[in-house]
């Protein structure tokens, strides 16, 4: 079969498709016929060797995973060769990938190859910030940075399904029109000047309860300054630049909170509860609560344009490479 192989993480233009030996689906895996792998800012960061945690080599980037069930390995019984499925894995940018079995799940009806592989990182990652870190609660106000990105739209949806006004944070008209469409009840510009007093209009004067941060830019203490009473700022990643500091005394005048969101130690740590999240990601979508936007889509060919768009930051939704078809 083909995969994106690269023997070195010294650069994007190290990887080559490749013809590789064809895995097997061992005792609790199942085996999928890859139709489309997400393609996200992390994934480019991996593949650079420039994130927490670096990959071995050979290395085959991509871990959000749709297709079809080509084999079930020993004690798998609730999948069978045929179904259309979406999960969480490694080395996706081939025709075919293994996974294990309780992290993959049926993809619902109502979602196509591409919006299935759009789904898994991002939208756990908003459930484990929102649902688990921020304590989420019906009738509250999300702030929502990078609110065009796969993990802010994601944000969107899972703020909204948990019951909470959500306003979007977006640099440009397009993204901030793009967020307002998949669901977003409100949307704030990114310009620093009297970025505080829009806001403060946008809640009544009551500031947000609970703010999401993918970014954390030059609006990273202004926003923190402007959470209501027990507010929580959720850090979540840093595409913004430098990494911000903070005056520690203004936990303590807003009685807030600080809180770091890491998805990688949270499918490591509490694998249980991030299956459960997929899940209820899965129903939701299937009763029309969730819809995960696609950005571009890309060729398998083309994955490392893919990836370089990725790492760009410039496009709104999720970057899709489609290995076969849908």
């Amino acid at each position: 079969m083909k995969a994106a192989v690269a023997d070195t993480l010294e650069s994007l233009e190290s990887y080559r498709l490749k013809d590789v030996d064809m895995p097997a689906a061992g005792p609790g895996q199942v085996l999928i016929r890859v139709a489309a792998c997400g393609v996200g800012y992390v994934d480019s960061l991996v593949a650079l060797g420039r994130y927490q945690v670096k990959p071995p080599v050979p290395h085959t980037p991509g871990q959000e995973v749709a297709g079809t069930v080509e084999a079930v390995g020993e004690g798998v019984a609730h999948l069978a060769p045929g179904d259309r499925v979406m999960t969480m894995t490694g080395k996706g940018f081939a025709d075919y990938a293994v996974a294990a079995a309780p992290m993959v799940v049926k993809l619902p009806d109502a979602l196509s190859f591409a919006e299935g592989a759009s789904l898994p990182l991002n939208y756990i990652t908003a459930m484990h910030a929102l649902k688990d870190r921020g304590v989420v609660a019906e009738g509250e106000t999300v702030l929502v940075f990078g609110a065009a990105g796969g993990v802010g739209s994601a944000a969107i949806q899972v703020g909204k399904a948990l019951g909470a006004r959500v306003i979007a944070a977006a640099s440009t008209e397009e993204k901030r029109a793009f967020a307002l469409a998949h669901g977003a009840d409100l949307a704030i510009d990114t310009s620093p000047e009297g970025w505080r007093d829009r806001l403060k209009t946008l809640t009544e004067g009551k500031g947000p309860n609970v703010i999401l941060d993918p970014v954390c830019g030059p609006l990273f203490e202004p926003a923190f300054r402007s959470l209501a009473w027990r507010g929580r700022h959720l850090v979540v990643g840093f595409v913004g630049g430098p990494i911000p500091a903070l005056p520690s005394n203004l936990t303590l005048m807003k009685g807030a909170a600080l809180l770091g969101v890491d998805v990688r130690q949270y499918l490591q740590y509490e694998t249980k509860r991030a299956i459960g999240d997929l899940h209820q990601l899965a129903q939701w979508a299937s009763e029309g609560k969730i819809k995960p936007p696609v950005g571009r889509v890309y060729p398998f060919a083309e994955f490392g344009e893919a990836m370089v768009f990725a790492l760009s930051g410039q496009g709104t939704g999720k970057v899709v490479l489609k290995i076969a078809g849908d």
